[in-house]
């Protein structure tokens, strides 16, 4: 595993790096989509991916606390296991009690006016270089660590960390330079200017399991910007998230800009929300957290220097609707297949509940059952494996309460699955459960598990279904809809515009790319503040405006004035 560089290191490497990026950055730096690789045996990504696998899989890495450049070890030492084989520990990590947390505001602090007087040009090279070395010298080291810590497959790492983790930094960095590129008008007599500054105090970067790329990017689009970052990543995602830490610092980030800091919820969330320091919270997680840590901020509302800026990304209940015109049943499937089951049903955008008329369900029942029928449910070091395990103990029991109850309840039956073991890992079976309520509380409630609910309504009733959709779950995050009418697309997308931040047309209601489908919802599905777009790296802007006089004021009074004086 990669170790810390020294300083000298790091300043060699900057100097090694500056001039080109310096070069392109200050013109027009232009990001691209990372390439998704295939991993097909024998070729270079699929020798060194097996190589890592190998490495990581073989021993227990120490993950230090790490503030400026101090690592801290504690007593209060915890375990990352591999969710596939919880009986084999993958890290060996440290919580960070209140005074560690408080040490590391005070590093942040130091840090904060020589890395906010940096100019962007330079703070830009550091996260291109951060890209490029995700997606070469890097790439196997942090799709290792998502596999075995977050037990994904191939693709779903390749997708989350190695391409859209380089493309949030790649593309935060073009659209903050773009930013800058528009300045106020000066007039006769005057110049203005917009300076961009950090936020005085910290970011708290509170980060899920879920995504690599999450984590990294709470933590690094409020760092490119100019402000410090108290980093607070999942505890089932620390190794990860580690790897990443240190591709940021080899590529030139400095001490105490981003400082690393595990803990537990109940510990930070009092530690920042008490400080006078907190500038913002970049979170991603539970409605119920970010409702909570809401509260406390307001609650703490006067004790800060400046207004604390919250932005959260949620939850969702999301929803594929088949419109009676769809007629591509293959698509439908596949496509329902893949939002519900890939990553266990464990992403923000994961398909959860289905609404299918009457006249298309058997064909897409009998799809859906022989599909999951082929599923391999595994390890992913299993590269024939599609799902594999839930993420922890916590996860397993909540899911296997939802389909518990669907085995008792009469207006539940269970299609296909429904099976849970958890004797070496956190398996549950790829789950579809047919609903006669369409205002079951499985409809309702975020599951964040591989369970697709299904309400089959008349095809008469096709409109009416619509109102369903858009108020059974207070979430707004993504939805699909499947249809072959042009008019029908176009009403069925007016009734439902609110009930999404992301809305997918004859396509899965997962899969956002950066650049491409900007993400986040509304309601309680959080603040839809749109990362992975433009409007997503101004929220930690901090602007000044700035207006310089060139004309000599020679007198108090106005033109009018003197004129009636006379």
């Amino acid at each position: 595993m990669m170790s810390f560089l020294s300083r000298k290191s790091i300043l060699d490497l900057a100097k090694r790096f500056s001039v080109p990026h310096l070069t392109y950055c200050k013109k027009s730096y232009r990001a691209k989509n990372e390439t998704i690789y295939g991993f097909e045996p024998g070729s270079e990504q699929r020798l060194a991916l097996d190589a890592k696998l190998k490495e990581y899989n073989s021993e227990i890495f120490d993950i230090p606390l790490v503030i400026g450049d101090e690592e801290i070890r504690t007593k209060n030492v915890l375990f990352q296991v591999k969710p596939f084989d919880h009986q084999s520990k993958l890290s060996k990590y440290y919580s960070a009690d209140p005074g560690i947390l408080e040490k590391a505001i005070q590093a942040s602090q130091k840090a904060f006016r020589s890395w906010d007087a940096t100019p962007l040009e330079k703070r830009a090279e550091i996260f291109v270089r951060a890209a490029e070395l995700i997606r070469g010298k890097y790439r196997a080291d942090i799709l290792a660590a998502t596999m075995l810590g977050q037990s994904k497959t191939i693709i779903q790492a390749e997708i989350d960390a190695a391409a859209e983790l380089s493309d949030f930094y790649a593309f935060n960095v073009q659209w903050a330079l773009e930013a800058q590129k528009w300045t106020p008008l000066s007039v006769d007599g005057c110049s203005n200017a917009l300076h961009w500054r950090g936020f005085e105090g910290f970011w708290a970067a509170i980060a899920p399991f879920n995504f690599t790329a999450i984590s990294g990017h709470l933590a690094g689009a409020p760092a490119l910007m100019g402000n410090v970052v108290l980093w607070k990543p999942s505890s089932t995602a620390i190794l990860s998230s580690y790897v990443n830490f240190k591709i940021l610092r080899e590529a030139g980030l400095p001490p105490g800009v981003i400082n690393f800091v595990p803990s537990g919820g109940s510990v930070f969330g009092p530690v920042i929300t008490k400080s006078p320091f907190l500038a913002g919270i970049n979170f991603t997680g539970s409605a119920e957290t970010f409702e909570s840590v809401w509260k406390e901020v307001g609650n703490n509302i006067s004790l800060y220097k400046s207004f604390p800026r919250l932005i959260g990304e949620c939850g969702g209940k999301n929803f594929h609707y088949v419109h009676p015109s769809a007629n591509n049943t293959t698509h439908i499937v596949n496509s329902t297949i893949r939002s519900a089951f890939e990553y266990s049903g464990q992403k923000c955008s994961a398909c959860s509940r289905m609404y299918v008329p009457k006249s298309k369900w058997n064909g897409i029942r009998d799809g859906l059952v022989a599909a999951v029928k082929q599923m391999k449910v595994g390890s992913p070091l299993e590269y024939d494996t599609f799902m594999t395990s839930v993420i922890d103990d916590k996860a397993f029991v909540r899911i296997k309460g939802y389909l518990d109850r669907a085995k008792t309840s009469p207006n539940l039956k269970i299609v296909i699955g429904g099976g849970c073991d958890k004797s070496k890992g956190y398996f549950i079976e790829p789950t579809i459960v047919e609903t006669k309520d369409p205002n079951d509380r499985i409809m309702q409630e975020e599951i964040f598990g591989p369970v697709l609910t299904v309400f089959v309504y008349d095809d008469r009733e096709a409109v009416d279904v619509l109102k369903l959709i858009d108020t059974t779950t207070p979430f707004a995050l993504t939805g699909a809809i499947f249809a072959d009418d042009e008019k029908a697309i176009k009403e069925v997308s007016e009734h439902l515009k609110f009930s999404t931040g992301n809305f997918y047309i004859n396509d899965k209601s997962t899969g956002a790319v950066v650049s491409q489908q900007p993400f986040g919802g509304a309601r309680k599905s959080g603040t839809n503040d749109k990362g992975g777009s433009p409007y997503y790296i101004l929220k930690f802007a901090n602007l000044l405006s700035v207006k310089t006089q060139t004309k000599t004021l020679e007198d108090w009074r106005y033109p009018y004035m003197l004129s009636a004086s006379k």
